[in-house]
């Protein structure tokens, strides 16, 4: 018996129906479990640090006594956590500059498809795999008064370099930088140069025949066309300022009079030395509001860009 059009017709929208529906059912059975793990083990534990940062548990006897905002009054007002956001202010524009404008420019430099590009790519991006406590140590002895660089400067005589470097009641945070930097600025360098590599020809072309010279290619096409790596940089390095733990207390720790001593180490301080557990999560609640600062905006602009 012939099918006609009809029954052709009302068959076809039956099967993408179930095609769909097998489709949703597999992904949400995939999904699920991850669904469930991201609320308990991230969504929960955030609402558990703010609710304990609300309590009087700060000995090791455990006291659920409500206090309201008793504990960040205290902690806001404590000498040691302002130096921490003294030191969180310095760290973040010592890193974030050094990281994107390093690695802005190696990847530019890459981009002229030089000799050796793989070797020399690989060199760049190679601090990035090695362990933060690793790189600490090895900064630690570079940057000791006593050793290291000094001792470098000091045998070609350019002993008027000689600094303090970590050990500097002022700015010893901001040489700290330069370690991280040199470990995250490969990894900021691969961004950069995917994004390079993502500008097609035919524009710098066209803006060179109009006259632009190299600076003004990076300037008016280049770097604005880079704007969504840049704001990617920014967030990556700005959330590892904020919760910069191993590297710091590896090379100083907290340092003289509070120094070098940043929020996660203060956190950790609190808690597992102190046993000051809603102080230390008062500390924990405060970072994540920062966080939030800067991951908020990125998402919403990432859905932006995905909507046009």
């Amino acid at each position: 018996m012939a099918v006609g059009p009809t029954t052709l017709s009302t068959t076809a929208p039956r099967t993408s129906r179930r095609h769909i529906n097998r489709d949703l059912l597999l992904a949400i059975v995939v999904l699920t479990p991850s669904i469930i793990a991201v609320a308990i083990f991230i969504y929960t534990f955030i609402a558990w640090t703010f609710w304990i940062s609300t309590v009087n548990w700060n000995t090791s006897v455990i006291d659920y006594t409500f206090v309201g905002l008793r504990n960040w009054e205290r902690m806001l007002s404590s000498f040691r956590f302002q130096m921490n956001l003294r030191n969180l202010a310095l760290y973040a524009l010592g890193f974030m500059s050094q990281c994107i404008i390093i690695g802005f420019l190696l990847a530019s430099l890459l981009d002229q498809h030089i000799k050796g590009e793989a070797v020399f790519r690989t060199i760049f991006i190679f601090p990035f795999a090695v362990s933060a406590v690793v790189t600490g140590v090895a900064w630690r002895w570079l940057m000791r008064p006593e050793t290291g660089i000094n001792l470098l400067f000091e045998s070609v005589g350019l002993g008027f370099l000689k600094s303090k470097w970590f050990a500097d009641p002022t700015w010893g945070i901001l040489f700290i930088t330069i370690a991280s930097s040199w470990q995250f600025a490969g990894y900021v360098m691969a961004l950069y140069l995917a994004g390079l590599r993502g500008i097609p020809s035919e524009v710098k072309e066209a803006a060179q025949i109009d006259g632009c010279n190299t600076w003004a290619l990076y300037r008016h096409i280049i770097i604005p066309m880079l704007a969504p790596v840049t704001y990617t940089s920014i967030v990556l390095t700005g959330m590892g300022a904020i919760r910069v733990f191993d590297i710091v207390t590896v090379i100083s720790g907290s340092g003289q009079a509070f120094s070098t001593d940043m929020l996660a180490y203060h956190m950790f301080e609190q808690m597992f030395t102190a046993n000051r557990f809603s102080l230390s999560a008062v500390i924990g609640a405060f970072m994540i509001i920062l966080s939030v600062f800067l991951v908020v905006p990125y998402l919403l602009s990432v859905r932006k860009e995905q909507e046009r």
